[in-house]
């Protein structure tokens, strides 16, 4: 199968680029390297794939390349993916989030490219989850606290709308808290890097709020597994992928401490920062149905297989 990754050099994109290139894929990867990083890309460069640096909102040159590339389906990844710089600059966000996506579907209609994989958020998209029967599925009202929960809300619609306009057929995946190998600290669950680099440096992890916050935490190569499954399904609109189960920010500091062996591993308290929800946790029931998907690595496995690969 032919591929096109956008954000491909990012922490999630590069993993699935892998993926994709060790059951035998083409892969043309699109990253302007803003926070995606070439080393990410060093082995599935030598495999094969293409990186072409491109910013999504070129949409004259976008639409060039994937007249070029000609894929059969397209993982859309590039994204504003910080949280706190989404409230301090919307328009920045909605221009790659939302102009980058309107973007790519309109090169996609020029070309007749005929599937897009988006990844979305379910741990922003939702909003706050305390006082709400948790775990959430796709009903549930759409109350995001960020810009950035906003922008990829508004993204999904631009995938229905070519749905229904040009027979594009798009899958939103709605995921909960990301994290793993390559992960990015700017991201949802950016906590988890930023814990296990203080981890390695001998420090102390700070803990925003008073840390029972919690998030449905996701491994990468869960994530991995789930897109490569939509990308062949024929399920269309927003899928959530998540485990169900709510972990609190001080039991990820334990968990680290405890595969480290480190005792001093204590947090510091800070105050809660602006944009970030309580609680949240996704029921992906439709994902074990419609793409035979679940999540299989738990929280502890997950957190060791990211602590060792630093």
């Amino acid at each position: 199968m032919k591929a096109l990754v956008t954000g491909g050099a990012g922490f999630i994109g590069s993993n699935l680029v892998d993926a994709l290139l060790a059951r035998g894929d083409s892969v043309t990867v699109v990253d302007d390297l803003s926070t995606g990083r070439r080393t990410n890309l060093d082995g599935a460069l030598a495999a094969g794939a293409e990186l072409v640096e491109l910013d999504v909102r070129e949409a004259k040159a976008l639409t060039r390349l994937v007249a070029s590339a000609r894929p059969e389906v397209v993982f859309h990844l590039a994204a504003q993916i910080d949280v706190r710089k989404s409230l301090a600059d919307p328009a920045f966000d909605a221009s790659i989030n939302v102009g980058g996506t309107a973007n790519l579907l309109d090169s996609m209609r020029a070309a007749g490219t005929p599937r897009i994989v988006f990844v979305s958020t379910g741990g922003a998209i939702y909003g706050e989850g305390e006082g709400k029967r948790l775990p959430l599925d796709e009903s549930a009202p759409i109350e995001p606290f960020s810009a950035y929960g906003q922008s990829k809300f508004a993204a999904e619609g631009y995938l229905a709308l070519y749905e229904r306009l040009y027979d594009i057929s798009g899958v939103s995946l709605r995921l909960g808290n990301v994290y793993g190998p390559r992960q990015d600290p700017l991201g949802e669950a950016g906590v988890i890097a930023i814990f296990c680099g203080k981890l390695r440096a001998g420090e102390r992890p700070t803990v925003f709020g008073d840390g029972s916050q919690t998030r449905d935490y996701i491994y990468v190569g869960d994530v991995v597994a789930a897109a490569l499954a939509a990308a062949e399904s024929a399920a269309t609109g927003p899928i959530n992928l998540g485990s169900g189960i709510e972990t609190d920010v001080l039991t990820l500091a334990r968990q680290l401490a405890e595969i480290d062996g480190n005792e001093s591993f204590e947090p510091e308290l800070a105050p809660p920062r602006a944009g970030e929800v309580q609680r949240i946790a996704l029921d992906a029931s439709r994902a074990e149905r419609e793409l035979s998907w679940r999540a299989t690595t738990s929280v502890a496995d997950g957190l060791k297989l990211t602590l060792d690969s630093l």
